[in-house]
């Protein structure tokens, strides 16, 4: 029997209201524009891992299309990240050619930068230590004022992290509060084998974050992936500021199917975890230690989502692209098979996984073209969607600051 929360979620978080919220704010260039402005412009962006890059003079480029700019994130020689803007200071060429789409990995020799157009080079703190004919520019030209355009960057349990803001209204620590806490000592880098896909879809960014961030559609639209999946309940709600976590329990579903139960039984590997290993959580995570405890949910305020579980964590991240599209991140986290039969059981699990985002993602272009035809004016949710009206209440109080709030649907 599911376990249902002795008092609804709404009743205890009474500020975020309970009315339907506008459907506006997914459709509206205007609001767009002030979200960028007033959230991603300024506050704290997870763009990496620092698994990505181990050693000194790895690199990793990310592309920031909501910004109009693409991001260089390199290891120096002293071991620490810095970050700044792939524009050089020279004619504006990009120092780092991008090869990988959305992200682009390599190694540079020394932390050395070279633009390939004219071969100014930076080294790993971004400054400029060479110029060719450099005696053939004026006298006002200073190497010393045109290093690399820096970006704020700082870690977190090895997230890599930015603020594009000239100077951030807060550190990461201020900005994370109870949020970094809850998950302190999970051990995200024992689980380093990575399983990553990418999609452009033709929807708002906040389209995208809300599909995932609520249980009510399981039995429905993962009735093709987890059959018998019907007896679920969602429950440790808590809210950190901007960001907000929850926990996802179910009851045992129907028998596997034989692949599955191969997968999960003859090879001694499940989706997650071998069968009797052990696996820390942090107190706050799972805290009853439930049996039925599937996992926990959290959200990393404006667009990240990172899901923790026994012996796996994956994450969705949806990037702001234009008011109607954005770039879906999904990325699969497990330990690194230590044979074939395990290696079988995790791309096993691997595929099942991925056909449930198919099916998640599959639902977000059609929501924004209904959204786009006016019948509908206001959203209805349910008390198990208090993720989703807490992310409107914040987004919404940022927009309203800058003088555009939410039109009624009235």
């Amino acid at each position: 029997m599911s376990a249902v929360p002795k008092t609804s979620f709404l009743s205890r978080y009474p500020e975020l209201g309970n009315a339907p919220i506008p459907v506006y704010p997914y459709l509206s260039t205007e609001y767009y524009e002030k979200e960028i402005a007033s959230i991603y412009m300024q506050d704290w962006l997870c763009v990496g891992r620092e698994e990505e890059i181990p050693q000194p003079g790895d690199f990793k480029v990310k592309r920031l299309d909501f910004a109009r700019t693409s991001v260089i994130l390199l290891r120096g020689k002293d071991g620490k990240i810095a970050a700044f803007h792939n524009v050089c200071r020279h004619r504006g060429n990009k120092v780092i050619t991008e090869t990988g789409g959305e992200e682009t990995f390599g190694s540079k020799k020394g932390a050395m930068m070279t633009c390939r157009f004219h071969g100014w080079t930076y080294n790993g703190k971004g400054q400029l230590s060479a110029v060719p004919h450099e005696d053939k520019f004026p006298p006002c030209f200073k190497r010393s004022e045109n290093n690399l355009v820096p970006i704020h960057v700082d870690t977190w349990s090895g997230f890599i992290c930015i603020d594009l803001a000239a100077k951030p209204p807060r550190t990461l620590n201020e900005f994370l509060g109870g949020f970094k806490t809850h998950l302190d000592g999970y051990p995200f880098s024992s689980m380093v084998h990575c399983h990553t896909y990418y999609a452009h879809i033709n929807c708002n960014w906040k389209i995208g974050i809300d599909a995932f961030s609520e249980a009510y559609h399981v039995p429905t639209i993962h009735a093709g992936s987890f059959p018998g999946l019907t007896d679920y309940w969602q429950d440790d709600c808590a809210i950190y500021g901007e960001h907000r976590s929850m926990a996802f329990y179910s009851a045992d579903m129907n028998p596997p199917t034989p692949v599955g139960t191969k997968a999960n039984e003859i090879f001694g590997a499940s989706i997650a975890l071998k069968r009797n290993e052990p696996f820390p959580l942090p107190k706050t995570v799972n805290p009853r230690r439930h049996k039925n405890w599937g996992f926990e949910q959290t959200s990393m305020f404006p667009n990240f989502l990172i899901h923790v579980g026994e012996g796996l964590w994956f994450t969705h991240q949806f990037w702001p692209v234009a008011q109607n599209k954005c770039l879906w991140e999904g990325k699969y986290y497990l330990k690194p098979p230590q044979s074939n039969s395990e290696q079988w059981a995790q791309r096993y699990a691997v595929t099942l996984q991925r056909n449930a985002w198919l099916e998640d993602t599959a639902t977000m272009e059609d929501t924004q073209e209904a959204l786009l035809s006016g019948a509908v004016k206001e959203i209805h949710l349910q008390d198990d969607e208090i993720m989703l009206r807490h992310a409107f209440h914040i987004i919404n109080s940022r927009v309203e600051a800058l003088g555009s709030p939410a039109r009624s649907a009235t």
